[in-house]
């Protein structure tokens, strides 16, 4: 079975170096310093950066192919000015690293939203001269969110160049209620943040305007799939009874018809088959791509998952590759 993981963060060296040289925008100061840590230990730093020994472990498990993104937050920490540089030179090491090893990596480039005119030139470039897949994005940049007016260039970019945006979790950026017994993060912070972020975009009308935009989310849909019918239960009652002090846009589908023609979601994370099978009933396996979340996930048990899963053969020949071919381009 031929397997593409699409949730594969790396780093480089060069990238590190002056990442970690850069002030922090007020309010990411303590997310970044927890990220910095991480990237500074021997061990975790090694599994960013070294991409041949990550070669040699997906061969060991039979992975085929990993579609590799800047680790998480990128460069939406940054100041402007030092982002958007940062972001290409990125993007040129990550798109030599896909030239070098055809078939096995494939790239998502990082922008830098806070100029949104830049990041939308930059998705040009990363689809067109560079070859690469789609980009990522981490959530909110500075507490707003791709819904806003001043995203549109980003949006009408990616649109345009149909390049899938990955739309990753990072802490909220309400923080306060999140600070106490590890929330901010994977155990509940991160999902509750994309997935507020993926309901504004559907909820703002931004995809009546973006029809043919492909967002991803990780984590089996950051928990949305469970909620659809509720979603558009409450938005119908919502849309009938808001009035001037809560004003609702007009939409052209449901919530869960956007999400359906929209979004396509990942495993990433979540080796659960009874969630998995939710997944399945709510959006089908052409709407499902497999993904470890290396290197925050155990390779091993995820590549375990996916073969001892009880699919019918279309359905894991689609998880496990046909559905990241189609969406990110993918040969």
């Amino acid at each position: 079975m031929r397997v593409v993981a699409v949730e594969e963060h790396m780093a480089t060296e060069a990238f590190l170096r002056v990442a970690h040289g850069l002030e922090v925008v007020p309010g990411d100061e303590t997310e970044m310093e927890l990220m910095r840590t991480l990237e500074r230990a021997p061990a975790s730093r090694a599994r960013l950066t070294d991409l041949d020994a990550r070669l040699r472990e997906m061969d060991a498990l039979g992975q085929d192919m990993a579609v590799l993104s800047l680790n998480p937050p990128g460069v939406q920490p940054y100041p402007a000015a030092d982002a958007v540089p940062l972001a290409r030179d990125f993007n040129d090491a990550l798109a030599a690293v896909v030239r070098r090893h055809p078939g096995r990596f494939g790239g998502l480039a990082t922008v830098a939203p806070q100029d949104p005119a830049a990041a939308a030139a930059e998705i040009e470039r990363a689809m067109g001269t560079l070859g690469l897949h789609g980009i990522m994005v981490n959530s909110h940049t500075g507490g707003r969110y791709l819904d806003e007016p001043e995203f549109a260039p980003l949006l009408a970019a990616a649109e345009e160049q149909h390049a899938p945006v990955y739309l990753h979790p990072r802490a909220p950026s309400a923080l306060a209620p999140y600070r106490d017994y590890g929330l901010p993060g994977a155990i509940w912070g991160y999902q509750a943040e994309a997935g507020l972020h993926a309901m504004r975009l559907i909820l703002s009308g931004a995809l009546d305007r973006h029809p043919e935009l492909t967002v991803v989310l990780g984590h089996l849909g950051e928990g949305i799939p469970y909620w659809l019918r509720r979603i558009d239960n409450r938005h119908a009652f919502a849309a009938r009874t808001a009035g001037a002090a809560t004003p609702m846009p007009r939409l052209s589908l449901t919530p869960s018809e956007y999400f359906r023609r929209n979004f396509v979601i990942t495993t990433s994370g979540i080796d659960d088959p009874d969630v998995l099978a939710l997944a399945l009933r709510a959006v089908g396996e052409d709407n499902i791509m497999f993904a470890i979340d290396y290197p925050y996930e155990d390779p091993a048990g995820a590549l375990a998952f996916l073969r001892d899963l009880p699919l019918t053969e279309a359905q894991r020949t689609a998880i496990g590759h046909r559905t990241a071919e189609r969406v990110f381009g993918i040969a």
